[in-house]
């Protein structure tokens, strides 16, 4: 286990729990409850039911927690396979001695074809030019290749049209490297709860399904359900594919079970300066605030070059000895600031909770995500790759890596 820079080391009074090198000196850091990961998968895999399996998605370095470590944890929680989206996240697990069954959620350049093959990974398809690339590249380095079809009910992403869905299996005759093991789609508005459009997916999906194992026969997988179907145990298939879910936060508040769900992530830092301002100080660039008080402002290492976003200005809050501090003034690259004249005793080292729990506090990623008009997903992939993640209470081996792109430290960087 790596060190653990204790308070007086650096920044005095540091609370213990922030790491040592590369990023000493600056306490910065995005913790990681393995534990709580699990508990989600398990929450899938009960939702799931009996007669289904888990197909954990950690793709986008496991939204940002890291996907080495969260995909051993996923695995060791009940989760059969792994959905990733580029060819070095299949490369990053491989390296990391993770064997599981792998999905590339995506096609990807015909090139990488045979060297994902090599690595125990299967592929999606949705194109019959990539199906022959597949073919030759299979037939040059003798293997077959394992295929899931994607077919698009109504995404308008990527996909084969239902209609079209016949004459393409047809053709997969003509591909004797490919084996053809799930038939895949995705739902657009899954969280909406009793939305037509999400029925008709569905009933569109079964009645496709159905339609290619009567000329194909029968079919390992079949997979449509994203975390909003788990939660409505709706999973319409055999495989089912949990992501946000996994990292704590449900595709809409008002789902079933969201409330079961725990945090992942807890992004911190320290307060690294304090001083006090007298009323009508103008705070930061271009004096978005203004202090209509004597004000005591803390600064904190963090800013928007590690994910904590502009947006966040003047709208957000952080958690000082259990209390909101709001955010005042713009967020910078490296810094930001909070006022905290209403929190008795603050000093230089206290802990700042951007993202988390504190005391009786909790700020979660869906209220940074209003702040920002956009969804919990994108606040938890952007935190930037210099906040390193520190690891606790899991299987991961690596439990002191730093940096969310190299969650192994053998698996170097991801494409």
């Amino acid at each position: 286990m790596h060190s653990i820079r204790e308070p007086g080391a650096g920044l005095p009074g540091v609370t213990p729990g922030f790491p040592d090198p590369p990023y000493a000196g600056r306490p910065t850091c995005a913790r990681i409850d393995l534990e709580a990961l699990a508990h989600n998968v398990r929450l899938a895999v009960r939702l799931a039911g009996p007669d289904r399996r888990v197909l954990a998605v950690v793709k986008a370095d496991a939204y940002g927690h890291g996907a080495v470590p969260a995909a051993r944890a996923a695995l060791a929680a009940g989760a059969l396979k792994l959905g990733v989206a580029t060819p070095g996240e299949v490369r990053s697990l491989r390296a990391a001695g993770i064997a599981a069954p792998v999905l590339l959620l995506s096609e990807v350049s015909s090139d990488r074809a045979a060297e994902m093959t090599r690595l125990g990974c299967s592929l999606t398809l949705y194109t019959l030019a990539y199906a022959e690339a597949l073919e030759r590249e299979a037939q040059h380095e003798g293997r077959r290749v394992v295929v899931h079809l994607k077919v698009d009910t109504g995404m308008g992403r990527i996909g084969v049209s239902p209609a079209d869905v016949l004459p393409f299996v047809a053709r997969l005759r003509d591909f004797p490297h490919l084996v053809l093991e799930g038939i895949m789609t995705h739902p657009s508005e899954a969280e909406r709860r009793d939305s037509p459009v999400t029925a008709g997916q569905i009933a569109t999906f079964h009645a496709v399904c159905g339609a290619i194992e009567a000329i194909a026969g029968h079919v390992r997988w079949r997979h449509i359900a994203n975390s909003a179907l788990v939660l409505l145990e709706n999973p319409a298939g055999n495989l089912v594919r949990p992501g946000i879910m996994l990292y704590g936060s449900a595709p809409a508040p008002d789902l079933p079970f969201a409330g079961e769900l725990r945090p992942v992530m807890c992004l911190a830092t320290a307060v690294a300066f304090l001083k006090r301002v007298p009323s009508g100080t103008p705070l930061s660039y271009g004096g978005t605030f203004t202090t209509r008080r004597e004000s005591l402002i803390a600064t904190l290492p963090i800013g928007y070059a590690d994910g904590y976003r502009r947006a966040f200005s003047n709208r957000a809050s952080v958690l000082v000895r259990g209390l909101r501090a709001p955010v005042v003034g713009r967020v910078c690259m490296d810094l930001c600031l909070v006022d905290v004249t209403g929190i008795p005793g603050v000093a230089i080292g206290d802990e700042a909770v951007l993202l988390g729990v504190q005391g009786g506090e909790r700020i979660t990623a869906d209220e940074l995500a209003a702040h920002a008009e956009t969804i919990s997903y994108e606040i938890f992939c952007g935190i930037g790759p210099r906040v390193p993640r520190v690891y606790s209470g899991g299987p991961a081996e690596h439990s002191d890596t730093f940096g969310s792109a190299a969650a192994s430290t053998s698996a170097g960087r991801k494409s």
